[in-house]
Formats: structure tokens, C-alpha cells, sequence
């Protein structure tokens, strides 16, 4: 074998081992956006959602701990988007309106 047949044999595997990683991690990131849209949402009957004080329209909270501007998007537990539902972590398991808020909102660091 020469080093010409040696080098392209090379190529061609680094080219497939790309091809092949490239799949696994589009294969991998989509079901977990599909699962994220599927959880339930919190409701006001939900336990936790009782006791974290949570509402679905931050701008209507009486919660004197409430400050303008503070909702879900803004906040370290929430991972989901700017709008819609998104998972909590503070809900395993469910989802909570990105324009909601409850007591334990900690402002993400920047």
C-alpha cells in the first residue's frame, strides 16, 4: 500500500466519523425539543404552584416580593423560550409560562 492510498484512506474515514457525529448530535437535540413542548403546564391546583405563590401573568402578581420586569424568561430556573412554555426546575416533569412568576425567582446571572 502506498502512502497516497494510506492518506486517502484516512480522509475517508475522518469524513465519515464527521458525517456520523453530525447525525448523532442532530438525532440527539431534536427529541429533546419535542419532549419540552410535551410537558404538561402548571396549573393553580398544582401543589408546588400553591406554595411558590406561581401565576401565569407576572404583571398581575400581588405578591409583594414581585418587582416589575421579573418573570420566567429572566429567570436561572427557567429554560425555555422567550415566549410560550418552557421547562422549570423548580417543576420537574412540567412546564410554566414564560411571562409566569413565583417567590423563588433568582434573576440569571449575566
Amino acid at each position: 500500500m502506498s502512502h497516497d492510498e494510506n492518506n486517502e484512506s484516512r480522509r475517508r474515514f475522518l469524513k465519515l466519523a464527521a458525517g456520523t457525529t453530525a447525525a448523532a448530535v442532530v438525532a440527539g437535540g431534536l427529541p429533546r425539543f419535542a419532549r419540552a413542548a410535551d410537558l404538561p403546564h402548571v396549573t393553580a391546583a398544582d401543589p408546588t404552584a400553591k406554595a411558590l405563590d406561581y401565576t401565569e401573568n407576572a404583571a398581575a402578581s400581588k405578591n409583594p416580593k414581585h418587582k416589575p420586569g421579573d418573570d420566567c424568561t429572566n429567570c436561572q430556573f427557567y429554560s425555555g423560550g422567550p415566549t410560550g412554555y418552557g421547562p422549570c426546575q423548580l417543576f420537574p416533569g412540567k412546564s410554566v409560562n414564560a411571562k409566569g412568576w413565583c417567590v423563588s425567582h433568582t434573576p440569571k446571572k449575566a
